[in-house]
């Protein structure tokens, strides 16, 4: 039975340690804050919310591995007849639908998009610059990122065949993203892993078996002192607000004219606010030289458009900046193989959204916390087999000396 320890408690940090454990090992996992789930945390009180609008992607394999552990729970979809209720802002005017050149893209497959070519430019070639703008726009819903235009063409279109697929992908876990992440945490406790919350890991512990760092790249920086560990990310602006109901409000709101989206989450889960109010979510990408407040007027502008009098309406508001822990962005040229490498290597390993692992958003850090488990484990065999062979080795040489003693003989025991 081998021992592992996992840093980090969140998505990563727990499939890790789950998968661990269902190995066979001694599984140790230490989260800094005193609740387990990283950006899959859910808020506490009245208002459940995300950090940021948050979906699960139904055709990702993170679906198939909860849904086998019976860890997904109830879930809700798109709320019935609310596609009539999605609204783009296009030339600053709110309107029902995309540009028709836009879903035209969304009809590309991915193969199609080259890696070393960004989007905007490969997108234009394609339906022209009207549609491509729209398109690259339209993906700040799933990358964060102040212009999707700019980033790998391949990386861009798959992203937006998954989001605009139908019937669409996006699934929420009723109650918020904690839910799943209190499962998971049982399930992992279930199964003997020894988790300890409030245990900031400042460096890397004495140990006897492989570590799982499955923080956010910046914290694994420091952590491991690797200087290396680097990749780009988006920096956003997200705003949460509870709202007095009011008949009409739209379901999302989707910027065209700049990476922007606004989406009400309690039109699918109304458990997440109390009766009477509802909760609106929204991500505003913003450039390296703008501040908050850039991306905090950007919302109210689109509140503005899609929901009128919501300023009266308040009732409980939250503003926060997430600079460079929205996933892994790639520019053209790149791929999710060139981000950094899973194995570290003495035993150390990666897990989270922006090291080498395929997926959307979750689905990397899922897909890096199998592939760290499994590298790990695959090096403490090799490493328990060498060490029996070593011993084995050993207790040889120790018996042939004892004999050639006995025999009053000498012993070339290099020789031997």
């Amino acid at each position: 039975m081998h021992e592992i320890t996992v840093i980090g408690g969140g998505f990563a940090g727990l499939t890790a340690a789950i998968t661990a454990a269902e190995s066979g090992a001694r599984v140790s996992l230490y989260e800094a804050h005193h609740t387990l789930g990283g950006r899959a945390r859910t808020g506490e009180g009245p208002y459940r919310t995300n950090e940021g609008p948050h979906a699960l992607y139904c055709r990702g394999p993170h679906w198939t591995w909860l849904k086998q552990r019976n860890l997904l729970g109830p879930l809700a979809s798109l709320p019935p007849l609310e596609g009539a209720r999605f609204r783009f802002r296009r030339g600053g005017v709110l309107r029902r639908t995309p540009p028709l050149a836009m879903l035209r893209l969304t009809r590309r497959k991915a193969e199609q998009a080259p890696v070393d070519t960004d989007f905007l430019t490969w997108a234009t070639g394609q339906v022209g610059e009207e549609g491509a703008r729209a398109a690259a726009h339209f993906m700040g819903v799933a990358l964060f990122h102040h212009d999707p235009g700019s980033l790998s063409a391949a990386f861009v279109q798959e992203r937006l065949r998954r989001a605009t697929a139908l019937p669409p992908e996006a699934r929420y876990p009723r109650g918020g993203w904690g839910e799943v992440i209190d499962r998971m945490a049982g399930h992992a406790w279930n199964l003997g892993v020894r988790i300890e919350t409030t245990s900031r890991v400042d460096a890397l512990p004495e140990r006897r078996g492989p570590v799982i760092v499955a923080t956010s790249l910046d914290a694994a920086r420091h952590l491991l002192g690797d200087g290396t560990l680097r990749w780009d990310s988006g920096r956003t602006t997200l705003i949460d607000l509870a709202l007095r109901t009011r008949k009409g409000d739209p379901f999302a709101v989707s910027d065209l004219d700049a990476p922007g989206w606004l989406e009400r989450f309690t039109a699918q889960d109304p458990s997440l606010a109390p009766s009477g109010q509802q909760l609106v979510q929204g991500q505003l990408p913003i450039t390296p030289g703008q501040s908050k407040a850039d991306g905090i007027a950007h919302a109210e502008a689109l509140l503005d458009l899609g929901f009128p009098g919501w300023r009266e309406r308040t009732v409980w508001r939250r503003e926060a900046l997430a600079q460079g822990r929205t996933g892994a962005v790639d520019l053209p040229g790149t791929t999710w193989r060139d981000r950094p490498a899973i194995d570290r290597g003495e035993g150390v390993y990666l897990a989270g959204d922006q090291v080498a692992a395929p997926g959307l958003l979750s689905e990397v850090s899922f897909n890096s916390g199998l592939e760290a488990v499994s590298l790990a484990l695959r090096t403490a065999k090799y490493a328990a087999v060498a060490g029996r062979a070593a011993e084995a080795s050993a207790a040889a040489e120790a018996s042939a000396a004892a004999r050639a003693a006995e025999a009053g003989s000498p012993l070339d025991l290099k020789r031997t």
